[in-house]
């Protein structure tokens, strides 16, 4: 039991590093599409797409690690369980 306890508390631990990752990496991409709004003149859909993409790619990017960043601080590793040592009772 003790086995699979602990082999839980890791998976959920990496689907929230991968969680924060998703997370950031989507916020990344409006960001980046954002500017299309701020300079339509050079980012755009049409002569500038590949700015629009380049900014939305490294957003995304920086994004993500800062999320998967700010998981680990909150979240550093499980806790691991210590074996309980038996006691003697009187």
């Amino acid at each position: 039991m003790r086995r699979s306890n602990t082999l839980a508390k890791w998976e959920i631990w990496i689907r929230g590093i991968i969680a924060a990752g998703v997370s950031g990496g989507a916020n990344g991409v409006v960001t980046g599409f954002a500017a299309i709004g701020i300079d339509p003149n050079h980012f755009n859909l049409d002569a500038g797409f590949h700015h629009t993409l380049t900014i939305g790619g490294v957003s995304a990017a920086i994004s993500a690690i800062l999320g998967v960043a700010l998981y680990l601080r909150q979240s550093p590793l499980p806790v691991v369980d210590e074996p309980q040592q038996p006691t003697i009772s009187s």
